[in-house]
């Protein structure tokens, strides 16, 4: 009788796709082919788009229209001239020239539509030399791709942020510095609950924070129209991913018009932001010189942050960036919670007695491609009197004022591999009940302190503990479950198994000591 075979689960198009585009790699640096793969991807969309557009202006009667960039452009659609579109590629996949048709292809993009300038990758695919026959098969794949099918499904923004999250893992450290973990990212989102006002990322990657936010509006019924959204980018390359990861999405923010670095070329000077979603970079070092940045404004009532570790100075930069009502939460490397090297301690003292601390979140490690140390989150609140939440005009937050909750999460997660953890959609949900029933939000059940896990703690008592922001200081130890049995007869049981056990030990050492005397080393 023949053996049943294991049948393998069929492959998504997702890991279809990332197969094909792997095989780039031993040619093309893995720091490189990210932007290769994610620029057709991005072309093979905006060509799907301009395509639809086009046979609509058509079936309307409006063919005389279909070269004009006015009428692509009022319905949030990229022109795309003739060189510059799909079709035109597919056709000459095969061709010696590829590479620099695509590069034209583009170019040419860019330099049409005004809202992408800065934002493709330039002369990437002549300058890498990139095997044609890998080329080719590469746009094969895509080309299987319809990006305008399924809206509901979100297909391109699925494979986008699919390939951001393997590309991330790939690289390791390097991936990390353009990609959140999504289940962070959700987590910010849920607990923050950007509805509507302008949020901000000073530090923002491939722009998952902002992504993320929409999804959020959208899914809890909001308007995206009630969003801005304002970002900077240090790293070109980066910069240039957010850019396309927000337009692939129809999303409209400002990024600034140059990658720059948010310390010394802040590009929204002027911006109040209701919202603050971030991961900055963990324990940077060296960000200034010891003379520079002393007296900036961002730094007012505060000690100057430290030139080794700029930890602190992303915290007042974002205390700074928010408005009256603003709500900040980030990722921040653990010591930063405990540390008082070279005055952080006194910023972190002055921040908890300003009464911005909201809430603070110890997170498990195996989170992040970047490191496998735990993190945490800090939320911060410029106002925690009692208001009206935006986009709930029937709830109200109760007056948290001299509170911080602390929530410890270290014990939560599922590992995805042999590397990696990701908190589950449950493990998200139970945080952020937690904190909106603390806040007084939630409308399935009052806040209460959970021994180990949360507890809400007065500015008082967090002086008793030297400002230290860990939450494992606070929360105390998980209540241990009664299991029935009564203590005589547990300690009779476990009496008779050491007794037991000392016993087995008493003979184990006669043997031993035989078999040293055998071997002529007896007493």
């Amino acid at each position: 009788m023949a053996k049943p075979q294991n049948k393998k689960a069929p492959k998504s198009f997702e890991q279809t796709l990332w197969d094909t585009a792997d095989k780039l790699r031993g040619t093309v640096e893995s720091s490189e082919y990210k932007h290769v793969v994610l620029s057709l991807i991005f072309l093979k969309f905006v060509s799907d788009k301009f395509e639809e557009r086009k046979r609509a202006l058509i079936v309307e009667g409006k063919e005389k229209y279909v070269d004009m960039v006015e009428f692509y452009a009022m319905n949030n659609v990229f022109y795309l001239p003739p060189e510059a579109r799909w079709s035109y590629i597919q056709k000459n996949a095969k061709q010696g020239d590829i590479a620099l048709k695509i590069d034209t292809a583009l170019s040419t993009i860019e330099k049409t539509n005004k809202s992408l300038r800065g934002a493709l990758p330039d002369n990437y695919f002549s300058r890498l030399g990139i095997d044609v026959s890998k080329l080719a098969a590469l746009i094969d794949s895509i080309d299987n791709i319809d990006t305008v099918e399924d809206r509901e499904q979100d297909v391109v923004g699925r494979v986008y942020e699919y390939f951001l999250g393997k590309f991330a893992a790939t690289e390791g450290k390097g991936g990390g510095e353009f990609y959140t973990p999504k289940c962070v990212v959700n987590l910010l989102a849920e607990m923050i609950e950007p509805f509507e006002g302008k949020i901000y990322d000073p530090c923002c990657g491939s722009g998952g924070m902002f992504v993320q936010s929409i999804k959020f509006v959208e899914s809890h019924q909001g308007n995206q129209k009630d969003i801005s959204i304002y970002g900077q980018e240090y790293t070109a390359t980066t910069y240039k991913l957010a850019k396309m990861n927000l337009a692939i999405r129809g999303i409209a923010g400002n990024l600034g018009d140059v990658p720059a670095d948010s310390f010394f070329k802040d590009q929204h000077p002027d911006l109040k932001a209701d919202f603050i979603l971030a991961n900055p970079p963990f324990n940077m070092d060296q960000w200034r010189a010891p003379d520079e940045l002393t007296d900036d404004p961002r730094w007012a009532g505060y000690e100057v942050p430290p030139t080794g570790n700029a930890n602190y100075a992303w915290i007042l930069h974002m205390i700074a960036k928010l408005s009256e009502h603003g709500t900040a939460g980030f990722v921040m490397a653990n010591g930063s919670m405990s540390t008082n090297t070279k005055g952080e301690g006194a910023i972190r003292q002055k921040i908890i007695e300003n009464d911005l601390v909201d809430c603070m979140i110890a997170l498990p490690g195996q989170l992040f491609y970047t490191t496998q140390i735990p993190v945490c989150l800090w939320f911060l609140t410029k106002n925690k009197k009692a208001q009206t939440i935006p986009g709930h005009s029937d709830s109200n937050h109760r007056n948290r004022e001299g509170e911080t909750l602390f929530i410890d999460a270290r014990n939560m997660g599922s590992m995805i591999s042999r590397v990696h953890k990701e908190l589950t959609p449950d493990d998200i949900a139970h945080i952020a009940r937690t904190y909106h029933a603390w806040r007084g939000e939630a409308k399935d059940g009052d806040y209460e302190d959970v021994p180990g896990f949360c507890k809400a703690v007065s500015i008082k008592d967090i002086k008793a503990n030297d400002y230290v922001l860990t939450p494992g200081r606070y929360v105390g130890a998980a209540e241990i479950e009664d299991d029935g049995v009564p203590f005589e007869v547990k300690m009779e049981e476990l009496s008779k198994t050491l007794y037991r056990q000392m016993a087995e030990g008493e003979k184990l050492d006669k043997v031993i000591r035989g078999n040293l005397e055998g071997l002529g080393y007896g007493e």
